[in-house]
């Protein structure tokens, strides 16, 4: 005759060979080999650096949580032209706000299409430059340190733990997966294996916030060099007018949420 096993029993044995199946998998050669993670960031932050031209699209989504301790994820998708030193475009599409970021190495212009006002400020030098001046001025994005001609440096400086956890699958395309901790944040990567090793997925987490607040961009349609469309980085407001800064507060990722409790 038959054993019968216990619905609750059959249960339990399922968790535990999940867990075991996990503890395997995290005890693996490769999630340990930091510094084959260390070469494989360096490998890309080269590679990046190298390129006169890139462009790809992505995908953004940036989890918030509120101060009654509720968790809400915000998304939007946008495109990405940069040609070194010194011009980038950006679009920005997102439930909230239709936004285009111009600059042309003499001047920053942002146009929020669906406000129907746009602002030019003068800022000559190379993005890099613009990258480091909006952060003085409290601007912060997630993202814009993989456009850096030096990535590595500018994400490894920080970095007091480095895991190798082997590949994922990003798009469909296989990817090297990468985790890197921080004194206020963990941050995860995933770089395209091949001759270009480009991010697919770059995940920054928040260590200071209940619940870990989080932001994730993921990138496709890659081009680099050659590959990329010629662009002329004109700035075209089309039927906008032209405003200030304080009548774009609401291009930004997150929207106000004063009345849901406010955000972290």
């Amino acid at each position: 005759m038959r054993a019968t096993i216990p619905a609750g029993t059959r249960w339990r044995a399922g968790l535990f060979v999940a867990a075991a199946a996990a503890v395997l998998a995290g005890a693996s050669p490769a999630s340990a080999d930091e510094d084959d993670a260390r070469a494989l960031l360096k490998a890309m932050s080269d590679y990046m650096g190298a390129q006169q031209a890139i462009s790809f699209d992505y995908d953004t989504a940036l989890a918030v949580v509120t101060s009654d301790l509720q968790k809400i994820e915000f998304a939007s998708s946008g495109t990405v032209t940069l040609n070194r030193p010194d011009k980038i475009r950006i679009t920005r599409t997102g439930g909230f706000a239709d936004v285009e970021v111009v600059f042309d190495g003499s001047q920053l212009s942002i146009l929020g299409k669906d406000l129907g006002k746009y602002v030019q400020v003068p800022a000559p030098g190379t993005v890099e430059q613009l990258i480091d001046r909006l952060r003085d001025r409290g601007i912060q994005a997630p993202g814009a340190d993989l456009l850096l001609g030096n990535i590595n440096e500018a994400l490894m400086e920080p970095v007091i733990d480095v895991k190798d956890l082997g590949s994922g699958i990003i798009n469909g395309e296989e990817c090297n997966h990468l985790a890197f901790r921080t004194e206020s944040v963990d941050w995860q990567i995933w770089i395209s294996m091949g001759d270009d090793p480009h991010p697919c997925r770059y995940v920054v987490t928040s260590k200071l916030m209940a619940l870990a607040p989080e932001y994730r961009v993921d990138v496709h349609d890659w081009k680099a060099g050659t590959e990329v469309a010629a662009e002329d980085f004109a700035f075209d407001p089309g039927t906008a007018t032209k405003g200030e800064l304080s009548d774009l507060r609401g291009i930004d990722e997150l929207p106000d949420l004063s009345g849901q409790g406010g955000a972290q």
